[in-house]
């Protein structure tokens, strides 16, 4: 196995691309690290991206935050910035890990393992998040929730990378929240997640909404029925009843050790409208 540390990401983008082998991406680290001592992964070469120009920093950008790839969960849930604009997902990447691994662990690299479970994912997806990929064929932007595939698998191409992530701007009126569920309070996976990013009017009613789930299908599920469901509403029962069936009409979940396709159905729609009633009430809603 060969271990490179390139000082541009245009020099990083030449390693991978070139290599004819397995190549992996170093940021964080907290998730290659455990694959590998595990055994699940055996690549040829491992490119260190941490040390990029920029690639540790939160820039304001149009409104918004470019948080860059190798910014950790502690550094972002330290930016006032971030945290006031976008609450869910800073709560959201917070929940990933130990007090250690927080130091360590990155949005980029959460989003770039594939994981349906990743609690970063469907904060940014409903966010409208934008990643920013360099690669052979130069830079590009792409939404976040066009690059999970399949459980483990991306949308990159051979030689592309994450330089960033873009959270935009938003309304004065408008927030988000995240919600999963798991069998311990801490440092689990989630069983089923939701985020809920909604914005009001000056008299709290919804004129725009995402909602995201997480850990019940391949990969996260943007669902636009449970929006419509509470556009053009104050919240009230009846809009959120429906809201949560809507989410878990959308479920395609599995079986396993850690929770039921029963349970999984059920309990989404739950998160998703207890996260609803969360983000309202930050964007100045009375319920």
């Amino acid at each position: 196995m060969r271990y490179e540390k390139p000082a541009t990401a245009e020099e990083a983008v030449r390693l991978l691309a070139n290599e004819p082998g397995v190549a992996r991406v170093l940021s964080g680290g907290t998730d290659i690290l455990v694959q590998l001592k595990a055994g699940i992964i055996e690549p040829d070469l491992i490119v260190d991206i941490k040390s990029l120009d920029q690639i540790k920093d939160i820039l304001a950008e149009d409104g918004g935050f470019r948080i860059g790839a190798a910014v950790s969960g502690a550094s972002l849930g330290e930016h006032e910035g971030v945290a006031a604009l976008w609450p869910g997902v800073v709560e959201a990447f917070e929940l990933i890990g130990s007090t250690q691994v927080q130091g360590r662990a990155t949005m980029a690299g959460n989003l770039c393992n594939g994981s349906p479970a990743a609690d970063s994912v469907p904060a940014m997806v409903a966010a409208n998040a934008t990643a920013r990929i360099v690669g052979p064929d130069g830079v590009r932007d792409c939404l976040v929730q066009d690059i999970p595939v399949s459980p483990g698998r991306i949308s990159l191409a051979k030689g592309e990378i994450v330089t960033s992530i873009f959270l935009p701007a938003r309304p004065a009126r408008a927030a988000d929240a995240y919600l999963r569920f798991t069998p311990r309070t801490e440092m689990d996976i989630a069983v089923a997640s939701a985020a809920v990013s909604l914005e009001l009017d000056g008299g709290g009613t919804c004129i725009a909404a995402q909602i995201a789930l997480g850990a019940i299908a391949p990969t996260v599920v943007l669902v636009d029925a449970a929006s419509r469901c509470i556009i053009g509403t104050k919240l009230d029962l009846v809009a959120l009843e429906a809201l949560s069936a809507a989410c878990s009409a959308a479920c395609n979940p599995i079986d396993d050790k850690r929770g039921t396709i029963a349970f999984r159905t059920q309990v989404v729609g739950v998160l998703a409208k207890r996260a609803a009633l969360i983000a309202y009430k930050r964007a100045g809603g009375r319920s």
